[in-house]
């Protein structure tokens, strides 16, 4: 993953908001939520809500599908995995002393 990518996915993280809808879509798992539940769920307002996921969208976190009348927003994994990847990827490599820091990182 490219650092503009995830720079831009953490710049949308990095709004409590956008960062409560994100965790809570997640939560909900694969399938996602409708909006209008999610809405209620949060208590956002609606434009508010569509401003948010507008940019979790931009950044590639989200994808919002149709279903006849009802738009669903969809985490996608992929991108979360592959931000947590970056972060991740070159731990303690300058430091093998602290190897036993990111044991988990090949689990």
């Amino acid at each position: 993953m490219d650092l503009d990518a995830v720079a831009k996915a953490l710049k949308e993280l990095g709004h409590p908001t956008r960062l409560g809808v994100y965790k809570h879509l997640v939560k909900a798992g694969h399938a996602g939520l409708p909006v209008g539940k999610l809405q209620e769920e949060l208590g956002i307002p609606g434009s508010t809500l569509s401003h948010h996921i507008s940019g979790l969208v931009s950044a590639g976190l989200l994808k919002q599908e149709r279903e006849g009348r009802t738009l669903y927003c969809i985490p996608q994994y992929a991108m979360l995995d592959g931000v947590i990847d970056f972060l991740r990827d070159e731990c303690c490599s300058a430091a093998p002393l602290c190897e036993s820091v990111c044991d988990d990182k090949a689990e």
